[in-house]
């Protein structure tokens, strides 16, 4: 068996070429990547239905848009909540992925994890892959593999978090930012 490099708490970007409905321009981040498969959750992705529709006691910790976001096609009916929480400690109920990014156990009261949130999203579904299936999806080039910003977690637009994650990139995937939604119409 090969060892598999954790690409823990990292970005996939959707390419261009990715043909899934469910990824389309996506931006994915990383939550657990080891041997036994992948977890991760689309951040680009809000739903209609506000958080306060589903999880009143965590509506106000919620930045803009204060909705719930589709984190992929798996466990539609489960949430999870991803904040990120500044400093080296985090509270109960928290648990650092990367950096300071981590998942919320939303069994906690939100009263324990408030003043310490930075910023809060919450997720109905997640992406996920078996063992292997994510190393074949990228080295089919079905996704670039960027470094995550705390502010990618939260980011007040998140329709236009595919371009601006690549349009940072110092490389030519910022090239690929401008890629045309129907490349048929150039």
């Amino acid at each position: 068996m090969t060892e598999v490099s954790s690409l823990t708490g990292r970005l996939l970007v959707a390419a261009p070429a990715l043909t899934d409905p469910n990824f389309d321009r996506a931006v994915v981040l990383l939550l657990d990547h080891d041997e036994e498969g992948s977890l991760g959750v689309v951040l680009n992705r809000p739903t209609p239905v506000g958080v306060g529709d589903i999880l009143a006691s965590w509506a106000a910790l919620t930045g803009e848009p204060d909705v719930v976001f589709q984190g992929g096609p798996v466990s539609l009916d489960s949430a999870l909540g991803v904040a990120v929480i500044p400093g080296d400690e985090g509270p109960l109920g928290w648990r650092r992925v990367h950096g300071a990014i981590g998942l919320v156990d939303l069994e906690t009261p939100p009263e324990l994890l408030g003043p310490a949130l930075g910023s809060l999203r919450i997720f109905a579904g997640y992406a996920g892959w078996g063992p292997g299936q994510l190393e074949g999806e990228l080295s089919e080039g079905a996704w670039y593999v960027v470094e995550s910003e705390p502010g990618d977690v939260s980011s007040p637009r998140p329709e236009q978090l595919w371009r601006a994650v690549l349009r940072r990139q110092r490389s030519e995937l910022a090239m690929i930012a401008t890629y045309p939604d129907d490349p048929s119409l150039n």
